[in-house]
């Protein structure tokens, strides 16, 4: 397995929200901070802080260095100037690991010049060590290669490897973008508390905590989510009339459904540019 200790340089190109998540979680898990070189030429506040703590620098463009890997957190609509931009530093040692979501391998490949790439696509939750990434390798990707997207992937959650690369639309669409579907989920949940007469604010304490204790509850208990589901429900009892609803044919699978097939369409509407 790679020590990330042995990686040598990693450049991080986009230090936004998730390219600082997946810093944090590499220098927290070894990376030393002499190996990290962070580009970004509009860098917020919270991104010139995180600098400061780790004694890094935030460069405004990518110069002066071929990276042993090279990490693409940029929004998918500006990657064609970015990756015009990091042509020269692109090197025979280069590993390109992209979570630009939607963009393909064969663009990155080609906007790169490069063929060692590695497409994934992580989480929010990265932000905490709780994240899942789904990735899939290009054509010159070998063991190592693997093995060192391993070992950076894991340092903000758990690594699921894909052999077709249209499965990383549908990956996009069921946990990349699924926090957002729970935390709406909180949001909606609150305001049903609301609806039958609660304080607004005990409303959404009490939704909060039953989402992030059911999701501690999935973490310890390897069963089954419909045996935990059956487990929280008696017969004839509140939760059997609740779920009555919830499970109709017309209730929360199919729109489920029909959400993530929103989520994975507008996922190949980004890949096609």
């Amino acid at each position: 397995m790679t020590n990330l200790r042995g990686l040598g340089p990693v450049m991080l190109v986009g230090a936004g929200k998730m390219g600082m998540a997946l810093a944090r979680g590499w220098l927290d898990a070894g990376l030393p901070a002499s190996n990290l070189v962070l580009v970004d030429p509009a860098p917020s506040a919270a991104t010139q802080e995180f600098a400061l703590d780790y004694g890094l620098v935030v460069h405004g463009e990518a110069a002066g260095l071929e990276p042993n890997v090279l990490v693409l957190a940029v929004k998918p609509q500006i990657i064609g100037a970015v990756m015009e931009g990091l042509k020269p530093v692109i090197g025979p040692q280069t590993l390109v690991l992209s979570i630009a979501a939607g963009i393909s391998i064969e663009k990155l490949s080609a906007g790169l010049d490069t063929a060692r790439v590695v497409r994934t696509m992580p989480n929010t939750p990265a932000q905490i060590g709780k994240g899942i990434t789904g990735a899939v390798a290009g054509a010159d990707i070998g063991p190592e290669d693997r093995e060192a997207v391993d070992a950076l992937l894991s340092a903000a959650g758990q690594v699921a490897w894909f052999d077709a690369e249209g499965d990383l639309d549908a990956v996009t669409a069921v946990s990349g973008s699924g926090p957002a579907y729970v935390f709406n989920l909180v949001e909606a949940l609150a305001a049903a508390g609301v609806a039958q007469g609660l304080d607004a604010a005990v409303a959404m304490q009490l939704a909060r905590q039953t989402v992030v204790g059911s999701a501690a509850l999935l973490e310890a208990d390897a069963a089954p989510a419909s045996v935990l589901r059956q487990n929280v429900t008696s017969p004839n009892g509140t939760t059997a009339a609740a779920l009555a609803v919830l499970m109709a044919d017309d209730g929360l699978t199919p729109l489920i459904g029909r959400t993530v097939e929103a989520a994975r369409k507008r996922s190949e509407e980004l890949g096609r540019g």
